[in-house]
């Protein structure tokens, strides 16, 4: 396979992004990566505003149970029940909101990154001040010092209340909090002992968080023993141990080792991440130069390390949307989509995220990625049922119960327009071919007679429609 100067940007965008857009196709073979590199940082320099969907009703159910708490009195089942519905509402739109960033921003690599961090540091919870300000942490320490967004992460409410901290108490510990810190957030499992966690748990104990989402240390629950941590011992708290896990080079190692997997290969060259880790380590974890370290390389461009990765559900959703731009009009769609294909944002199957690569991909699910592009091009409806699991149906279940039926729509307007101008010039016969280098990543040209049947070649315009539904709909193009 010949790598093309186009070839290599759209790799990057893929990478460091969701793809290339429609409206920016006409300089995929006249700008150099490098100088997409520069542009990918420089437009994810500055800080995002924050998502807040939370609305007034939600703040004030939340506000009132706590200051109901503080009068020790016990919430009715109708007030959960409201609290728990609502907040439901807030993170599908949390959820939508967060996906049409992704789709519509300039800070491409900060939102790719956030995906990243949203999947190491994963937690389920329904509170939608917990999961927004969760959120808020991610994207703005996307690519910053990764000590920083440790400490933020492990002291948020939505991580806290996820890993049972509220409960870890002076003389009752409590060793989950502790354990995912070590084996999931940092030195990964074999590079500690369990009295590490044990005593690592005692300095933990104290730290909790308010229901508005407030990190709270209660003095009079913390252990202030003496406590031995991976060697080092000491009167030490939950501050303490953090830092005691960032001075361990493993941790560098650990996270640099992830961070190829997911934006390079899922097969590690471990000659690159030694040196990967060893600079991330120097740079006393420094996101942003990591980054730019792996995509200013040569090796990122090797062949070997283009399209050899599936694409997520998210990634491939917001990646049609990218390379198709589009108005949906019924966004809710978006989230029946995420869970037929197993994976809801704010919804990790557990504290270690979702495992991705070949994970993502079965034998249904494969057809029903297959499908989408069509669906899409048809407004036509989705019929299929996601599993059948509360967490992910955020609360669906009961309106299955009611006895709704049907599927929902994909109402879909296509900016056509904006996507035939990359190919205004191009000749005839070398349309399919066209259209190929663009869509799909890393395989030789698609041969015509296997797409012929499919593609309407009664006009030049439905032609290269049909030609981009039925290449999106290949396997290849799962392959990013």
């Amino acid at each position: 396979m010949t790598v093309t100067p186009q070839l290599k940007n759209q790799h990057l965008l893929w990478r460091a992004g969701f793809g290339p857009m429609a409206s920016a196709y006409h300089q995929l073979s006249t700008v150099s990566y490098k100088s997409y590199v520069n542009s990918l940082f420089k437009a994810s320099a500055k800080g995002p505003q924050m998502i807040d969907v939370a609305d007034t009703a939600v703040k004030g159910l939340i506000m009132g149970v706590q200051e109901a708490s503080t009068k020790k009195r016990d919430l009715n089942p109708e007030e959960r029940r409201r609290i728990r519905q609502q907040s439901r509402e807030n993170i599908k739109n949390l959820n939508i909101t967060w996906l049409n960033e992704m789709v519509d921003s300039d800070q491409q690599l900060r939102e790719k990154m956030s995906l990243f961090w949203h999947g190491h540091f994963a937690s389920r919870n329904i509170n939608i001040l917990y999961q927004q300000q969760l959120l808020d942490v991610i994207r703005q320490n996307a690519l910053g010092n990764f000590g920083d967004l440790l400490r933020e992460v492990s002291k948020s409410a939505a991580m806290i209340n996820f890993l049972n901290n509220n409960q870890n108490k002076k003389g009752h510990p409590n060793e989950n909090f502790a354990r995912e810190v070590m084996e999931l957030f940092t030195m990964g499992r074999g590079n500690y002992t369990e009295n590490d966690i044990k005593e690592a748990a005692r300095a933990f104990t104290g730290w909790g968080a308010t229901l508005s989402g407030e990190f709270a240390f209660r003095k009079f629950q913390h252990d202030d023993g003496k406590k031995t941590v991976l060697g080092k011992t000491g009167n030490l708290n939950g501050d303490d141990v953090l830092n005691i896990l960032l001075e361990h080079k493993q941790t560098a190692t650990y996270i640099t080792r992830k961070v190829y997997r997911f934006f390079v290969n899922d097969i590690p060259d471990e000659a690159h991440v030694t040196w990967l880790a060893d600079r991330f380590y120097q740079s006393r974890y420094d996101i942003k130069e990591l980054m730019k370290d792996i995509f200013s390389s040569e090796w990122f461009y090797d062949a070997k390390n283009i399209g050899c990765r599936i694409k997520s559900p998210v990634e491939l959703i917001v990646g049609i949307r990218r390379a198709l731009p589009m108005k949906l009009e019924n966004e809710q769609v978006q989230l029946l989509l995420q869970r037929i294909l197993g994976q809801v944002l704010f919804y990790p199957p557990n504290v270690a995220g979702w495992p991705g690569g070949k994970n993502w991909i079965d034998s249904s699910s494969l057809m029903f990625r297959l499908r989408i592009p069509q669906l899409i091009f048809d407004n036509d409806e989705v019929t299929i049922s996601p599993k059948d699991d509360d967490d992910q149906m955020m609360g669906m279940k009961e309106m299955k119960k009611k006895g709704k039926k049907g599927g929902q729509i994909i109402s879909a307007a296509v900016d056509w327009e904006t996507y035939l101008k990359k190919f205004e010039k191009v000749p005839r016969e070398k349309l399919l071919n066209s259209v190929a280098g663009i869509l799909i990543q890393g395989v030789e040209p698609v041969s015509e007679k296997v797409l012929s049947k499919y593609i309407d070649a009664s006009s030049r315009e439905r032609y290269i429609k049909t030609a981009t539904i039925q290449l999106m709909s290949t396997p290849e193009y799962q392959l990013c």
